[in-house]
């Protein structure tokens, strides 16, 4: 079985504009998680990360006609998902014996649309790893998909069926580590950096409502062991020589306990380690600093999201506004950076409110600042509550970029175009301060290099929502 290429995974490209920008890719997590469970049951995978090689089309036919799969995969998320169904509709047309499945969050909440494309056989919901396997296992064997669980998918005589749920995955140990070794792993690396991204948890108990990480993996809060974590560590520095590694948890901190034992293994293992990762400004005391700082910790991302209580309570982010305060005052105690979440236009939110986001990110002081537009993605409360009201102005995915204004603004008693202005206004006034930019002495070639980049940014977004205004007109 291993002689020919049982599922070839492809990572679809990103929207060229913002790579142009950001020259940023990242190694395609969910197709070496992929890559590496189908591994383990005995299949033979390949990878494909488009958005790395930007192949064209027809070299993409080429890959595929040499390696043979059986089964095509994607991953794609709301604003990859229009590229995905446009490259599996041409796959399909040249390949038709060949079985193609796309899943990720969109798809998981829009099956119906992914289906409607005839380059999409079907759709796995949710968690992948196991659904993959089986339906290769099913392909292979010209087995029915019927008694395989969490997929949607087109019977020969175009009839939709979906099966039961899959049960989330409990024992997270039992997935291989990503295979990396199926990807040039060394071409990920970005200003002279190399940084491993791992998994440590699934699942999130909180209830953003803009957010589907809940609905995507599940309210229970699901960790891999304390020694599987140090192993992958181990593995990638072994392998890769990696010393900066992300955690990409959600929530890393959420079960303190765990984070903190975590840390000291680090230490126990004398593991040279640059540690970047997630926590809620509610999930952090100054023992879990200690151990974090102790541990390799150098940077740490904080979901603030808006200077308004009010807003917050909109937004059920659950927290306070004086733990933003108290969680970032901690880190720059133990010198570690901080990286704050800002989001600008909530549904609701005043003008007013937007300034006093601008205004407390900027008494915050963090060492970096992050400010998007609310996106209502599919599967979020948010996208429901605003679908059923009609304020979503647009469902062109490619716009899904959380750089775009997307719903009727004036519903709430200003236009659209002032939640791009406020959301230039915020990375204006956070980056060009005179004490950042001081202290930072050594970083200015790089804040004039995206200062100007945020002038090329301000004009493609004004361009596209100048032709999203006048694709509404013409409905």
């Amino acid at each position: 079985m291993l002689n020919e290429v049982d599922v070839l995974l492809i990572n679809p490209p990103q929207n060229a504009e913002l790579k142009t920008l950001l020259e940023l890719h990242g190694p395609p997590m969910a197709s070496m998680y992929l890559a590496a469970y189908v591994r383990k049951k005995g299949f033979n995978p390949k990878i494909l990360d488009l958005d790395l090689e930007n192949l064209p089309v027809e070299e993409v036919m080429k890959t595929i006609e040499s390696s043979s799969p059986k089964v095509i995969g994607m991953t794609a998320f709301t604003s990859t998902v229009k590229t995905a169904y446009k490259l599996l509709d041409a796959i399909k047309e040249r390949f038709k014996n060949i079985l193609t499945v796309i899943g990720g969050p969109h798809v998981t909440f829009m099956p119906d649309e992914a289906l409607s494309h005839p380059g999409v056989d079907v759709v796995a919901i949710g968690e992948g790893e196991e659904t993959l396997s089986e339906l290769i296992d099913a392909y292979e064997k010209n087995k029915d998909f019927s008694e395989v669980k969490g997929i949607v998918y087109k019977k020969n005589d175009g009839e939709i069926k979906m099966t039961p749920p899959r049960p989330f995955i409990q024992n997270l140990d039992e997935i291989p580590f990503p295979a990396r070794d199926l990807v040039d792993y060394e071409r990920y690396r970005w200003n002279g950096v190399l940084e491993a991204p791992m998994l440590t948890t699934r699942g999130c108990t909180f209830q953003c409502q803009y957010c589907s990480s809940s609905e995507m993996m599940g309210r229970r809060y699901r960790t891999r062991s304390v020694q599987n974590v140090i192993d992958e560590i181990k593995e990638v520095q072994e392998k890769y020589k990696v010393k900066d590694i992300e955690f990409i948890d959600d929530t890393f901190t959420l079960n303190m306990k765990r984070a903190s034992e975590i840390m000291d293994a680090i230490v126990s293992e004398k593991l040279d380690v640059r540690l970047s990762l997630s926590s809620r400004v509610n999930t952090i005391n100054e023992e879990l600093m200690q151990k974090l700082k102790r541990g390799g910790t150098t940077n740490i991302y904080y979901g603030i999201e808006s200077g308004s209580q009010r807003v917050l309570d909109l937004m059920k982010k659950g927290i306070k506004l004086e733990q933003a305060v108290a969680a970032v005052n901690l880190a720059k105690k133990y010198d570690v950076k901080v990286l704050g979440s800002f989001i600008l236009g909530y549904p609701g939110e005043t003008p007013d409110e937007m300034n006093q986001t601008i205004k407390f990110s900027i008494k915050l002081n963090t060492d970096y600042a992050q400010y998007s537009i609310l996106t209502p993605f599919p599967g979020t409360p948010i996208y429901y509550e605003l679908e059923s009201k009609g304020l979503i102005m647009t469902k062109d995915w490619d716009l899904y970029t959380v750089l775009h204004p997307l719903i009727k603004y004036e519903a709430f008693g200003y236009p659209a175009s002032l939640v791009s202005k406020k959301l230039t206004e915020a990375y204006r006034k956070f980056y060009l301060r005179f004490d950042y930019i001081f202290k930072r002495r050594y970083m200015l070639p790089l804040i004039i290099k995206t200062l100007r980049r945020s002038v090329k940014l301000a004009r493609m977004m004004a361009k596209s929502y100048s032709k999203t205004i006048t694709g509404m007109q013409g409905l």
